[in-house]
């Protein structure tokens, strides 16, 4: 997957929209006004930035080495995931699917409700 390609699958997810909050280098990917993933533009590895729960967190981790904390984030609860051969295009799809998740899980029952 390309960089075009992360930024399409995020937005085809319900809610999605994205913005430049940081600066104009980082796409910022939001559910509900909630982040869950962050794309750098101007980066010349492809990479993408998830939020993941703690625990499966440190077993992606240990399994994938395209896979390393994100040190500007609480490191307990997000991944910068390098796009690399060994991280298969439905592999990477499932990893966004469960940060988006994440997210929505823990919005109001009300803004849930808008997603389904």
């Amino acid at each position: 997957m390309n960089i075009e390609e992360l930024r399409e699958y995020c937005l085809s997810l319900k809610g999605t929209t994205e913005c430049f909050p940081f600066d104009e280098v980082t796409l910022v990917l939001k559910v509900q006004g909630k982040m869950f993933a962050l794309i750098p533009l101007d980066n010349t590895e492809t990479q993408i930035t998830l939020k993941c729960d703690p625990e499966r967190a440190i077993s992606l981790r240990e399994e994938f080495s395209a896979i390393v904390p994100a040190w500007h984030f609480n490191k307990k609860h997000w991944n910068t995931v390098l796009i690399d051969p060994m991280i298969s295009h439905d592999f990477l799809c499932e990893l966004i699917c469960h940060s988006y998740d994440l997210v929505v899980a823990g919005l109001p029952r009300k803004l849930r409700e808008e997603l389904s």
